[in-house]
């Protein structure tokens, strides 16, 4: 592309149509490299397969796609911000119950993206997302505060206040959702 051309094509308001509203949450098993050295291939496999099929599951039963996978986690995303949350809060309730020897830790977050070649999405909200995961503990769900307000009634959380997410410039507001709702408040299975 000409350098004239691509200055073009790098404004801002060249792009408009290809940003899209997203909700998205990355979720990794806590662990794992763990889990194999100490108890070989075999375990790590079973624990990777029990992940992935409880993933698809609940994503499928909420209407929340896999994005991608990332070895032992996964990207996803939705329109609609309580789907995913709910969806990944019984993620982690679904592991534990098919006793999963690791924990599950997640990050979600929303906003405007690039929706690239219609299957990548690129930006803020997505690198948030997965820092938030990054930062999450074992059984802990982080989620931005903005988002868990939109996401209405009937989930119960800890404000942590405003925080610095490594990569961003701002502080985020950030609320813990594995206080109350990631293991006391039974979500409704109506798969």
């Amino acid at each position: 592309m000409a350098g004239a051309d691509y200055e073009d094509a790098a404004r801002d308001d060249v792009s408009l149509d290809e940003l899209v509203r997203r909700n998205f949450a990355f979720v990794d098993l806590c662990g794992f490299t763990s889990l194999t050295d100490e108890h070989g291939v075999g375990q790590a496999v079973l624990a990777l397969s029990t992940f992935r099929s409880v993933v698809r599951e609940r994503a499928g039963w909420r209407g929340v796609r896999v994005a991608k996978w990332l070895g032992d986690g996964a990207m996803l995303v939705a329109t609609e911000p309580r789907p995913l949350i709910d969806a990944v809060l019984r993620m982690e309730q679904t592991l534990d119950q098919r006793g999963c020897p690791l924990p599950l830790r997640g990050g979600i977050a929303a906003g405007r993206v690039i929706l690239f070649e219609g299957d990548d999405y690129i930006g803020r909200a997505v690198n948030l997302a997965a820092r938030l995961c990054d930062e999450a503990a074992p059984h802990q769900l982080l989620i931005t505060a903005s988002l868990f307000d939109a996401a209405g009634e009937g989930l119960a959380g800890a404000q942590l206040g405003s925080r610095y997410v490594r990569g961003f410039t701002r502080s985020v507001d950030i609320v813990d959702l594995s206080v109350g709702s990631w293991h006391e408040t039974a979500i409704p299975d109506t798969n």
